[in-house]
């Protein structure tokens, strides 16, 4: 599986508290640790490591984040172009209490120096794709320059809507599988529930044309192709300790299984989430094939 991926790389700064502080509150007890990040290098080394080929662009600025990324990609195997900007480098804030849920802060930094003329220079790599992936933490009009270029070339998209943000409505035909939260959901749709059937009606209106994969944590994943709809549970993980990464984890199993059927897609990318919310911070958390082949073998045994 060849894959392009336009999306942000940044340094996550990871604290584990006992719980959540109040405004004010200095809490102590807390764990530090500090590592690479971002949705698209998440995504990109997820990928990565069940086996596509990958190539990234993104932004980095002029510090030892932009050092360590590099480092990072050639490792992974990952084919890096990088737009040098003159902002820092993303750093993203990651609060993490027990159980596992977290809230993440973020300061885009040399993201916002990505332009759609570079995804215009990237075009190449998106060409030579079977699909192309893009988030929303990097500037919008590169999120639709990316589309555009993909469906210029006939090439698939699959866009993970994170962080939420509405989606212009000449870009929705544009996306050919869409992964969103029932928190992103709601942003999309303008809905305040959390029905996952009520939600799906509300995306399948805006994204006729879209395969819809909403993803509800512990509850599973739910699916709509625009032919049928269906529900697909989790897979167990062996615990849950950290859920920071787990999107992405999910995003780049779906996007190097997506020639699957469409069920046994989604089951593989639901093992993809279990494996990373058992470890602690995202890349840890990026499985390899025999990491989620094990916990499918498990499951049916």
């Amino acid at each position: 599986m060849r894959l392009a991926v336009v999306g942000s790389y940044g340094a996550g700064l990871t604290m584990r508290v006992p719980r959540m502080p109040e405004a004010g509150e200095t809490l102590p007890g807390g764990v530090f640790a500090a590592g690479p990040g971002g949705k698209g290098s998440n995504q990109a080394i997820g990928a990565a490591r069940l086996g596509a080929e990958v190539s990234f662009l993104t932004a980095l600025g002029p510090d030892a984040f932009a050092q360590e990324a590099r480092r990072l990609w050639e490792a992974e195997g990952v084919s890096a172009t990088v737009v040098e900007a003159s902002a820092a480098t993303m750093v993203g804030v990651i609060l993490v209490e027990e159980g596992g849920e977290n809230r993440i802060v973020i300061a885009p930094g040399a993201l916002d120096e990505l332009r759609p003329e570079h995804v215009a220079a990237f075009a190449p790599r998106i060409a030579a794709a079977d699909l192309v992936l893009v988030c929303n933490e990097i500037p919008r009009d590169v999120v639709s320059a990316t589309l555009r270029t993909a469906r210029a070339h006939g090439v698939r998209t699959l866009l993970n809507p994170a962080p939420a943000r509405e989606l212009p409505a000449e870009d929705r035909p544009l996306v050919d599988f869409l992964t969103p939260n029932l928190g992103e959901a709601r942003v999309l749709t303008g809905q305040t529930g959390s029905d996952p059937g009520e939600l799906l009606d509300a995306l399948r209106a805006a994204f006729p044309a879209t395969t819809i994969i909403l993803t509800c944590g512990s509850a599973g994943a739910y699916v709509d192709d625009g032919a049928e709809r269906f529900h697909v549970g989790p897979v167990p993980p062996a615990r849950v300790v950290d859920t920071t990464g787990a999107g992405d984890a999910f995003t780049a199993a779906l996007a190097v299984s997506i020639d699957r059927p469409l069920r046994e897609a989604v089951r593989f990318a639901a093992a993809g989430g279990a494996h990373a919310v058992s470890q602690h911070e995202a890349i840890p958390g990026l499985g390899r094939i025999a990491d989620l082949e094990a916990l499918l073998k498990g499951e049916d045994s």
